[in-house]
């Protein structure tokens, strides 16, 4: 049996009662909170059949690390796919990915899998090694969207680069330094989107199975934004380019 995972915050605990209710064990609700927001929650979970326990404000606050809420749920972790195949077979439109080279910031991991969710990515792909999983700081900063995307983990990012090339899809990194921006990509077929660590970038092996490099055009004063910023502005352009409807 996969061991247990805890779950924290409003939005991250309602996307999983709202799609997955079989998965959450129980639920610890701060039992000081009787706001319209815990009242709705503990309604929803007993329509579905989860068991919530009123619990010292502190015991929840301390099985969450101080990042609570005031609501924490027991669960078993699910997986919306289990690999490429199962992400690819069933689409009706080219495919959109997100490919996440070295970020290990979970915040930042949320936030990547809200804008893909946002925009209509069919997956996110990371490394397994040298990458921040899929925990319950990165579900909460997902704010559900966690519970929506598939987040696929790989073994080798290069060798899975090569497996969507062979799938004819359009590899497009992003790059500070690139000459082409992000408005000279073609997204009208499949493609998957190619984001670095922040400060490091992409990785050598990575960068090189690039098929095209792009940049997002700078008008102020800062140098870069953050990865989840550039990945939403990145998607953004992908569907303005095939269309609003969907």
């Amino acid at each position: 049996m996969s061991q247990r995972q805890l779950i924290h915050g409003f939005h991250a605990i309602t996307a999983r009662l709202r799609h997955h209710p079989e998965s959450i064990q129980v639920i610890y609700l701060d039992q000081s909170r009787r706001d319209r927001r815990a009242k709705d929650l503990a309604a929803a979970a007993e329509a579905r059949g989860v068991r919530v326990v009123l619990a010292d404000g502190a015991r929840v606050e301390e099985m969450a690390r101080g990042k609570s809420q005031g609501v924490v749920a027991s669960a078993d972790p699910i997986q919306l796919a289990k690999d490429l195949d199962s992400v690819l077979e069933d689409l009706t439109e080219p495919a959109l990915l997100l490919v996440l080279d070295g970020v290990t910031d979970p915040h930042n991991l949320g936030a990547c899998l809200r804008s893909a969710d946002a925009f209509g990515a069919h997956a996110v792909i990371a490394p397994k090694d040298r990458a921040a999983g899929l925990s319950a700081v990165a579900m909460k900063a997902a704010s559900g969207a966690a519970e929506s995307v598939p987040y696929l983990t790989v073994t080798n990012l290069a060798r899975t680069l090569r497996e969507l090339k062979d799938r004819d899809i359009l590899i497009v990194g992003t790059d500070d330094e690139a000459a082409g921006t992000v408005m000279d990509a073609d997204f009208s077929g499949p493609a998957a989107l190619v984001m670095g660590a922040e400060g490091a970038g992409m990785r050598r092996l990575t960068r090189e199975h690039c098929d095209l490099l792009v940049r997002i055009p700078m008008f102020g004063q800062v140098e870069s934004l953050n990865v989840s910023v550039s990945a939403g502005v990145c998607l953004y352009e992908a569907r303005r380019q095939r269309g609003v409807a969907g």
